[in-house]
């Protein structure tokens, strides 16, 4: 029997590190301005950052760690769950309901929609609830844009080309994050 060795991928440059830093702590801290200060504030701050780097990870390397998604998704349920218990079943539905909704498509289309964007829409209902229906659609939107200008640059080429989906779903949620609570 032989063994199929999975390496993690390498860490970014570190140029890039510090930008993807920096733009974490800045994202960061608008989330954390825009929701409030407080416990919801903080926590906004948090998947703020974390969707930075995870965005970084996709288009770096294509590939949304589950040493990442996973632990951030689980820590964001426990915290919502102490935070505003009245909301718990809104966000139990919302996390696997957007789950659900993205494995429906990359069961149906293997390829064009990774795992990592699954359990990536998981964790962005565990953090936004209800808001994750927006987040989603501004997300769909932007690669939905991104997909036109290629195919108008690119032409037929561009139906062989892919591009990750993770930083587009990212820039959905953190528009609903600096819009406010919701």
């Amino acid at each position: 029997m032989s063994a199929v060795a999975v390496t993690a991928p390498a860490p970014l440059r570190p140029t890039r590190t510090v930008l993807v830093g920096v733009a974490a702590a800045t994202l960061g801290a608008a989330c954390l301005a825009a929701t409030g200060a407080g416990p919801a504030g903080l926590l906004a701050g948090c998947v703020a950052a974390v969707l930075v780097w995870l965005a970084a990870l996709d288009l770096e390397y294509r590939l949304l760690p589950n040493r990442i998604v996973l632990p951030a998704t689980l820590a964001v349920l426990a915290v919502q769950f102490a935070l505003a218990p009245d909301r718990s079943v809104e966000i139990v539905a919302a996390t696997f309901g957007a789950g659900a909704f993205f494995l429906v498509f990359a069961v149906a289309r293997p390829g064009a929609l990774g795992m990592g964007d699954v359990k990536l829409a998981a964790l962005l209902g565990a953090a936004l609830g209800t808001g994750v229906v927006p987040a989603l659609a501004i997300g769909c939107g932007a690669i939905a844009l991104a997909t036109g200008v290629l195919a108008a640059r690119h032409g037929r080429r561009a139906l062989r080309m892919t591009i990750p989906f993770g930083p587009f779903l990212a820039f959905g949620a953190l528009v609903v994050l600096l819009a406010g609570p919701h």
